[in-house]
């Protein structure tokens, strides 16, 4: 049962080894798109050059498609039906919110992102979902995952939809610096690889202020060494500016949404090489979806104040020379349409080359894994095709025509 259904997924079965023959190379670092083709085995880019010979090796023909590595987006949240918004989503349960994380991770991967970094799940159903993909239990891409976000009891890491009478705090809820160790110590415990903490609040969250800084300086400077001492890394949820500049005096690796930041904070996210996620397409979509989602109207609000400022910075952050990664919240909207904040990239101050930089050798320098992110022998083959030049129409990344992930394909049309 386990073949056919690995079968259903992918549109050709596992081979030790194949001969791409594309129309183009893109090469990610200079932009330059060169005829080559490239030999794959055992998942691992083998050779790249002209006229290579098969040896065997079985001959995948892509004489109208453009190949460049594969996407990697580093702030996604797979799990969860991302219909249900407010208080309709407080119905679901983790083991139905697991099941939709396998639709999502597949949608996910067809779309061309052959990694990603989920950064908030309770229960450790992220890394459920995470071990399920890499035993070929089902389809998805790569996972780093990091269990149940930390935050402040009443912030945007907690659950404030419920009275008293029937709250329960989230799993990650600590306020204090020893709490923060120990919960850093017990997700890593369960299965997490990295750790994220709410610094301020959140859009999405029930009576948070986006601009109010949560966590103090020391409870963050615990939550960062205790991690680091584990070799684990940091993901600072952190929309207003005070939380911003805190996160990064603590020494997180990377700031999600980064709304509010200046141009001192963002040049001492340049001095301390920590990365910023900034999720500039999303914004469009709540305004524009969300009153019928489900979403309430105090996010909305707060998304109205947010969403502009958000690109301008980003903007700003682009010009300053920032380490800016390719990060969506996808989750927030449909999953398999992460490719859409390409167009927004380039839009607010991007090159098409550097947005897709973002969303390979950015995003794999962030993940720490030296091995992704490029065409290259040696590395991965996480491989991702299109039908025309994405340098000079960045959607046409929307639709991804070839997928390979780890050496098997999983998407040719």
């Amino acid at each position: 049962m386990r073949f056919i259904f690995f079968l259903t997924l992918s549109l050709t079965l596992p081979s030790e080894s194949y001969l791409i023959k594309p129309k183009y190379v893109l090469d990610v670092v200079t932009g330059q798109l060169t005829k080559l083709e490239v030999k794959v085995e055992d998942g691992i880019i083998s050779e790249i050059g002209i006229n290579l010979t098969s040896n065997g090796s079985e001959v995948l023909s892509l004489p109208n498609t453009i190949i460049m590595p594969g996407f990697i987006d580093t702030h996604v949240h797979l799990i969860g039906n991302n219909e249900l918004n407010g208080y309709e989503s407080v119905g679901e349960s983790s083991y139905l919110a697991t099941l939709y994380g396998v639709k999502n991770a597949e949608a996910t991967l067809l779309a061309g992102f052959t990694t990603v970094r989920n950064v908030g799940a309770s229960n450790y159903t992220d890394v459920a979902l995470k071990s399920a993909i890499n035993r070929g239990v089902i389809a998805g891409p790569r996972m780093y995952v990091s269990g149940p976000p930390l935050g402040i009891t009443g912030g945007h890491c907690d659950n404030n939809l419920m009275p008293y009478e029937r709250s329960r705090p989230n799993q990650g809820v600590v306020d204090s610096p020893w709490q923060a160790r120990q919960k850093v110590r017990e997700n890593r415990k369960f299965g997490a690889d990295l750790i994220k903490f709410c610094a301020t609040g959140g859009v999405m969250s029930k009576n948070t202020d986006v601009n109010a800084k949560q966590f103090t300086y020391e409870e963050m400077k615990a939550i960062v060494d205790e991690a680091h001492n584990h070799g684990m890394r940091v993901a600072a949820h952190a929309h207003g500016l005070e939380g911003i500049r805190t996160a990064l005096l603590a020494g997180v690796d990377s700031i999600e949404h980064s709304s509010f930041i200046n141009e001192e904070v963002t040049l001492l996210a340049i001095q301390n090489g920590a990365f910023l996620s900034m999720d500039i397409y999303v914004s469009d979509y709540i305004l524009g979806e969300g009153a019928k989602k489900g979403i309430l109207e105090e996010s909305l609000e707060k998304e109205r104040k947010v969403g502009l400022e958000q690109r301008k910075n980003f903007k700003k952050a682009v010009e300053l020379g920032a380490k800016i990664t390719f990060g969506t919240d996808a989750g927030i909207y449909k999953h398999g349409e992460n490719a859409k904040q390409f167009a927004y990239m380039v839009e607010w101050g991007m090159s098409p080359l550097q947005a897709i930089q973002a969303a390979t050798i950015t995003g794999s320098e962030l993940i720490g894994n030296n091995n992704l992110g490029k065409i290259k022998v040696g590395y991965v083959a996480d491989i991702v095709g299109v039908n025309s030049n994405p340098l000079k129409d960045i959607r046409v990344l929307e639709d991804v025509s070839f997928v390979m992930k780890e050496g098997t394909v999983f998407k040719s049309q």
